[in-house]
């Protein structure tokens, strides 16, 4: 029996088909890896997301496994090792952004209890079902993914514009984009 898959996924491509299979779209509510998710999001502005799945394991490494409380004390060598990796993307600002995204990440944490707490509350808590037919339907942000942005914005984050903040919702399951023929549109 063939398995009908968002087009998105190239079907040759068994990275890209195990993430799309175990990962994308389905809810995340630890704090580690919504923190994560963000990262990598924001680390693909302007590239493909193949790009940054490929090189994921890397930057676990090079992050520190994306701990935070380590991240926050991260300084000028750190970065200039960080810029020597090939593993990752070695854009500067990038790199700033995940130290001042960990820092803006553990001020949540103490103000909400939880990451997780914070950022569920743009979908009221649970993911939203969307019913698109193709993937042409598919939004590039919505009016959730600005609130979410500008929120992030002021609380210190960077590289989390409309379009990452959204693509970090469909990542983490807080919509719920597969396309009605896929096989996944149904799963919980």
């Amino acid at each position: 029996m063939e398995i009908t898959r968002c087009a998105w996924v190239p079907e040759e491509d068994s990275l890209y088909r195990d993430y799309h299979d175990k990962e994308w779209g389905r809810p995340v509510h630890e704090d580690q890896k919504l923190f994560e998710m963000l990262i990598l999001e924001g680390a693909q502005a302007g590239l493909s997301w193949i790009t940054i799945l490929k090189r994921r394991e890397n930057y676990r490494k090079a992050f520190d496994g994306f701990d935070p409380n380590i991240i926050q004390h991260y300084d000028e060598k750190k970065i200039k090792t960080l810029m020597m990796n090939e593993g990752i993307i070695r854009n500067k600002r990038k790199i700033e952004s995940v130290i001042t995204n960990a820092k803006a990440f553990l001020d949540i944490q103490r103000k909400f209890g939880s990451f997780e707490h914070y950022i569920w509350q743009f979908v009221g808590g649970k993911p939203i079902i969307n019913h698109w037919k193709s993937a042409n339907e598919v939004p590039a942000q919505t009016e959730e993914s600005q609130k979410m942005s500008k929120d992030l914005k002021k609380r210190g984050f960077s590289f989390v514009g409309p379009t990452i903040c959204y693509a970090f919702m469909q990542a983490t399951g807080m919509v719920n984009d597969h396309t009605v023929d896929c096989f996944l549109y149904h799963a919980k």
